[in-house]
């Protein structure tokens, strides 16, 4: 009997024992390839060496010490790190233990910035359909997916939502991709303009959406309107990142494949590779220096930021994916990635899109793939696929409500960046035969 409260009580978990390159091994020896990296975490797979002994060496130096009293050398080097890897401007860390944190923490800073600017009458944060920024109740009430938000609604704040980008459910069919993203320009400048632009703190969304909807990218040219919008109206501009950044995309940072560079970027899975808690928080040098020559001090704060041991980690991290090349390896990775799953599911006939950049990619499922009709929310037909895989030795990170918050099924995939080709090849083979296994299973139910 088990007394951790899990997040399904009824569901029995393996035991993992062991994790050795991009594999997890269970309690019975039953090895898992890591198609997901958990929830896109572990880029450098599972049992680093040199990872490890950068935490272990750091353990036996200092293991903490309170932000109100000290900095420490990893945490200094790794904003240095994180720093010198990003477009100029982009110049301060403040770190964190998850990407909740690090989204409640931009927010926090947007509104602090506009404080010291003598515009407290901003406050207001706008946000997309169909994302997630995270669980803590700030950072849900950003989050836009209906069915996560439900139970917990009366408790969230008042956050504005704009409709997403995701050009195969919403684009209209007369729509170029400039039109698209001028449309959605548009809604957000009237969304501004509705609430009062004196009173809109931030923007906020995802580079590249992950959990939500699975891997969806923004149309060519839509996040420089966006920013132009928030321009305009003096709107700090906010970029989630938690999944999608440092090397996951194909490039270190995923704006950098907009032409954007965002005002305060939000950061957290790859930056420790689930070696230890780390999150962080980039601002850009107008943010901070509206705050060092107004009040002078952050307020904001938790017990953990700054954790020596978690920056010696992620430190180590972030210097192998420098050295071993790894943002490009994923980048060529995800095009044979991409290229295996679109030879195999390309035709399938339950297979509406499949999606993404790099190591971060996705399928997704409809019942009828001419009519684009989706399969009852009730079939919870991603969960099938992820026990199904489950027990042929694959992780994959399923999605619900990939449409519109209640409507969909999709499947992530975004394995190490150390992983082969012979082991994504083999990751899918199993997805395929547990797409069919799963479709067998509903069709019985229907």
């Amino acid at each position: 009997m088990t007394h951790i409260i899990h997040r399904n009580p009824r569901t029995p978990l393996a035991t993992a024992v062991r994790g050795l390159g991009s594999y997890l091994i269970d309690h019975e020896g039953r090895r898992y390839y890591d198609g997901s990296g958990g929830a896109a975490v572990s880029c450098l797979g599972h049992g680093h060496p040199e990872v490890a002994d950068a935490v272990i060496a750091q353990i036996r130096t200092l293991e903490y010490a309170h932000t109100s009293f000290f900095t420490s050398e990893p945490a200094e080097q790794l904003a240095d790190t994180l720093v010198r890897r990003s477009p100029p401007g982009l110049a301060h860390v403040y770190f964190l233990s998850s990407g909740s944190e690090a989204v409640e923490t931009a927010l926090k800073l947007a509104r602090q910035y506009h404080v010291e600017r003598g515009e407290p009458g901003r406050w207001r944060s706008i946000a997309r359909l169909q994302s997630y920024h995270g669980n803590t109740l700030g950072a849900l009430a950003a989050g836009g997916h209906q069915g996560r938000r439900r139970l917990y609604q009366p408790l969230l704040a008042d956050v504005t939502h704009v409709s997403a980008c995701f050009p195969l459910h919403y684009r209209r069919p007369e729509e170029s991709d400039d039109g698209y993203g001028d449309r959605l320009a548009h809604e957000l400048d009237t969304a501004i303009l509705e609430a009062g632009p004196e009173t809109v703190s931030a923007f906020i969304a995802e580079t590249v959406v992950g959990a939500t909807a699975g891997a969806v990218c923004a149309v060519p040219g839509y996040f420089r309107k966006l920013r132009e919008v928030c321009d305009r109206h003096g709107v700090v501009f906010i970029l989630d990142e938690v999944m999608s950044g440092l090397g996951r995309t194909g490039s270190y940072h995923a704006f950098e494949q907009e032409g954007v560079v965002p005002d305060l970027l939000c950061l957290a899975k790859g930056l420790g590779g689930g070696y230890q808690p780390i999150a962080a928080v980039m601002a850009h040098d107008r943010i901070v220096d509206a705050i060092a020559g107004g009040s002078g001090a952050f307020q904001h704060g938790h017990t953990y930021i700054g954790h020596p041991v978690a920056c010696a980690g992620a430190l180590a991290v972030q210097n192998i994916i420098e050295r071993d090349g790894l943002v490009q390896r994923s980048a060529t990775l995800g095009r044979y990635l991409q290229d295996c799953l679109r030879e195999r599911l390309g035709g399938h006939p339950h297979v509406n899109d499949i999606r993404g950049r790099g190591l971060f990619q996705a399928v997704e499922l409809v019942q009828d793939r001419e009519g684009n009709r989706v399969f009852d929310p009730g079939l919870q037909l991603h969960a099938r696929i992820k026990r199904t895989a489950l027990a042929r030795g694959l992780l994959c990170y399923p999605g619900g409500g990939t449409v519109d918050g209640v409507r969909g099924d999709h499947v992530l995939l975004a394995p190490p960046y150390t992983t082969t080709q012979e082991e994504l090849q083999s990751a899918v083979d199993i997805l395929v035969a547990s797409i069919g296994a799963a479709i067998a299973e509903v069709r019985d139910l229907q």
